[in-house]
């Protein structure tokens, strides 16, 4: 009986230590993805193989990754962002590689390219839209943020855009919008906020997923009253939409926006953060400890937060009844990132203000690249009717 014990407690301690080194594991693994969700990153991940290139015909073979088969173009980056170019037309596939046209090379070396990333950028600059533009800076809490203002055809008049871009980018994001808005004799104001790697930082450096970022907004909003705006129509793309959301619910100056559009909106964090927990393979335990380790006052030491974010506040599903401007809600069900479940839950709660465009297989803010024209097309029309 005396051995009988010690193997049973032998098999205890076994399990034990087994529980222990998996509890571990599991809490190294939630701190190391929710300091993901809220740090800035420092590096972009290249997940696209350069193959090779044929200058002569002006193209490049690249591994089928999902963003190297989408049609469009896109701005392909390359060599740890040293190298870039933009890419068109995909003209040739085998089931391991993509063919496209190469449009232009900015800069760098596709000789020395070995790995790269698209985004849907495209543009870098006003300069290349052929616009008149300045390089401006808006007051924030922080300090002075840049940003560009690109006027009405007119000058800049009574009515203005203000352009927000997503999480882990910068301005150059949202350049693709500027024409649709200037035919429409809007001013663009293209702004940066805090923590972007362009705007001040704040003082922990951390994301707060809009809870905290829509204040850069709201000092937009003020800089284009100051500047002659009546009416404002806020932008947001992916991150920027739930930023958006928040100064048009929260600002002291809401009243002068008069809608809002979203590109790939971020509606819902918490589903959002889930789906991407799937995505990831993440058991049921630590996705759930990831969203009470950024939004509870104890995560703060394990995440560098100077404070946890509101992620109710956050869900415009729930606070749809707080609405009451026009909005225009663009995403695609092939997102891959942010899901559109939130935008078809946002515009079911509120067919009465929400306007929802589904687009098909364009991914995460890459709607204007995969089909210009359509996305050109539903926001000029939405603009003309809220004349």
């Amino acid at each position: 009986m005396a051995g009988k014990s010690r193997s049973a407690l032998g098999v205890l301690v076994a399990l034990g230590s087994v529980v222990t080194a998996g509890a571990l594991f599991a809490g190294a693994v939630t701190t190391s993805v929710a300091r993901t969700v809220v740090k800035p990153p420092r590096r972009r991940t290249e997940d696209t193989r350069v193959l090779g290139h044929d200058e002569t015909a002006s193209t490049i073979t690249l591994s089928a990754s999902a963003d190297a088969l989408l049609p469009g173009d896109y701005s392909f980056w390359f060599a740890q962002g040293t190298g870039h170019i933009r890419l068109g037309a995909i003209v040739g596939r085998t089931p391991a590689t993509v063919t496209r046209k190469v449009i232009d090379v900015d800069f760098g070396d596709l000789d020395d390219a070995r790995q790269g990333r698209f985004n849907g950028w495209y543009y870098l600059s006003p300069r290349e839209l052929d616009v008149p533009f300045e390089n401006v800076r808006v007051q924030t809490t922080l300090g002075p943020a840049p940003a560009w203002l690109v006027p009405a055809p007119g000058g800049p008049g009574k009515r203005w855009v203000i352009q927000v871009h997503g999480r882990a980018t910068v301005r150059q994001e949202v350049l693709r919008a500027i024409p649709v808005f200037r035919d429409a004799d809007y001013t663009s104001l293209l702004i940066s906020y805090r923590n972007d790697g362009e705007a001040p930082s704040s003082e922990d450096g951390r994301y707060s997923l809009g809870d905290i970022e829509w204040l850069d907004v709201e000092a937009a909003i003020l800089y284009a009253l100051d500047h002659g705006a009546e009416q404002v129509v806020l932008m947001g793309w992916s991150m920027g939409g739930a930023t958006v959301l928040q100064a048009v619910t929260r600002s002291r100056v809401a009243s002068v926006v008069s809608g809002v559009v979203l590109e790939s909106p971020v509606v819902n964090w918490v589903d959002t953060l889930m789906y991407q927990g799937e995505a990831m393979s993440l058991p049921g335990p630590v996705k759930s400890g990831i969203l009470a380790m950024i939004s509870k006052p104890w995560g703060r030491p394990f995440t560098g937060q100077a404070q946890p974010i509101d992620l109710q506040r956050l869900d415009f599903v729930r606070r749809s009844a707080e609405l009451d401007v026009p909005i225009l809600v663009l995403h695609s069900d092939d997102d891959g990132y942010v899901p559109s479940n939130g935008s078809r839950e946002l515009a079911a709660a509120r067919p009465d203000i929400v306007t929802f465009v589904p687009f098909e297989t364009a991914r995460h803010t890459k709607l204007w690249n995969f089909d210009r024209d359509r996305w050109n097309g539903v926001i000029a029309k939405w603009l003309t009717d809220r004349r």
